[in-house]
């Protein structure tokens, strides 16, 4: 059992009513059986987010759907565990749905996961969808700024010179001027 599952395993074992579909759910190798737990009803939360995060994380495109809802799901657990399967998951939509989770301007609250997806794919999507999320949290009374400092270090990473403008606005905000700094330094 690798380190993630046994985080996400330790994590959820409080929430399972039912020790024995925890234990199986930990256990079975059966792609099929977890698969079945997305889709049947009055499945708890617990058990659709292992089955996801199996699923996922083994490259089955059955759990995209789920680890999307996860990653935009108000308990930041369960974002980092949706976006660490997603990562694995190489699916081709992931980009276009992180993209469009961490635009969402009615859920920025929710977009710093997505928005460190982006990152990590490095797809064709990311650079434009942090550039439009940055400049929506630029207002000085925008209480986002995590959010904000994870678009300037990903445009950082990124080292893409569409970000220049939205980087030198970074440096007047004081939790943001080292890092937009920083990141603008890589784009030389």
């Amino acid at each position: 059992m690798d380190e993630e599952l046994r985080s996400l395993a330790g994590r959820v074992r409080g929430e399972a009513e039912d020790p024995v579909a925890y234990e199986r759910l930990l256990a079975t190798e059966d792609r099929d059986e977890l698969a079945r737990v997305l889709t049947e009803t009055e499945r708890p939360l617990w058990a659709r987010e292992m089955a996801a995060f199996r699923l996922g994380c083994a490259g089955d495109r059955r759990a995209f759907e789920t680890l999307v809802l996860l990653l935009n799901h108000r308990d930041p657990q369960r974002c980092v565990t949706a976006a660490y399967a997603l990562a694995r998951l190489r699916d081709p939509r992931t980009a276009r749905a992180a993209a469009a989770l961490a635009t969402n301007s009615l859920r920025t609250a929710y977009a710093l996961h997505p928005v460190r997806l982006l990152t990590e794919l490095r797809a064709p999507e990311t650079v434009p969808a942090l550039i439009t999320t940055l400049r929506g949290l630029l207002a000085p009374t925008n209480p986002h700024w995590r959010v904000a400092l994870a678009c300037v270090e990903g445009l950082g990473q990124l080292r893409d010179a569409r970000a220049r403008p939205v980087l030198e606005a970074a440096l007047d905000h004081p939790r943001l001027v080292a890092a937009a700094s920083a990141a603008l330094s890589r784009l030389a």
